[in-house]
């Protein structure tokens, strides 16, 4: 058996060496010209931490979709210096998915489901504020940087888009072209999401706080075009049902 200390420094290793084989850098404000800047902090992490030079190669992402293969030029450790030398489009031809849920008490939680639906697959997430949530303000900033970790670590381009908290009332009354779900668990013979949604299909589900959406929020959900849903007869928590929702979606659009 290996110690404690022992085993963690092996999964550093294990995970730094996974991260310089990938050498994936998030830039945002990257244009299809032919050079490009690193930030100071993704220049720090490929000269200080990764300790990439002159002539090496690595792989720049948008967070629209766009994969950028890139030669650094200078390797200086502020402004890391890269020339582009192909571009490639992700692969992504699912239906819009948008998840509306309410932030949970404990932040962590949250934030863990950010992390997994990005890495399964998600295009929006809008916390939202309902009569019953436990948590009425969010660090939008540290949602988006779980984010783009995630985006990263599953290797994709595309980083979904995180609103800021909204309110409920706001949430079932704005546009959106495609089907509308609200998960409740009030005894009212809802179909089960994997038996009503068609691949295919853009997708905005609603999911409550720890102490479910109150009677009316659910009725007036309905009254706006929303279909209820269950996600079986287990009771999930807020961020569980997140998941199963973003995972049930991308598994019938495979």
């Amino acid at each position: 058996m290996l110690k404690k200390g022992v085993e963690f420094q092996l999964l550093f290793l294990f995970l730094l060496l996974f991260y310089s084989v990938m050498k994936l850098f998030y830039t945002p404000d990257i244009t299809n010209e032919k050079s490009y800047t690193l930030s100071e902090s993704e220049s720090k992490h490929a000269v200080r931490v990764l300790r990439l030079k002159e002539d090496d190669s690595l792989t720049l992402i948008d967070g629209r979709g766009t994969f950028y293969n890139a030669l650094i030029v200078n390797d200086n450790p502020k402004k890391c210096e890269v020339e582009i030398s192909k571009t490639t489009k992700e692969n992504n031809t699912k239906p819009y998915l948008h998840i509306a849920i309410a932030p949970t008490k404990n932040n962590d939680r949250t934030e863990w489901f950010i992390e997994k639906c990005t890495e399964i697959g998600i295009n929006q997430i809008t916390p939202v504020l309902c009569k019953h949530s436990e948590r009425k303000n969010i660090k939008l900033e540290r949602f988006v940087k779980t984010a783009v970790s995630a985006m990263k670590q599953s290797l994709k381009a595309s980083l979904p888009k995180i609103n800021d908290l909204t309110s409920f009332n706001k949430i079932v009354n704005h546009p959106f072209e495609g089907k509308k779900y609200i998960a409740h668990c009030y005894d009212e013979n809802q179909l089960h999401f994997k038996s009503i949604y068609k691949k295919g299909e853009n997708s905005l589900v609603l999911i409550g706080p720890e102490g479910d959406f109150s009677k009316e929020e659910v009725k007036l959900a309905i009254e706006k075009g929303f279909v209820p849903i269950t996600f079986g007869e287990s009771r999930l928590r807020t961020e569980t049902a997140g998941i199963v929702a973003c995972t049930t979606f991308n598994l019938i659009n495979e």
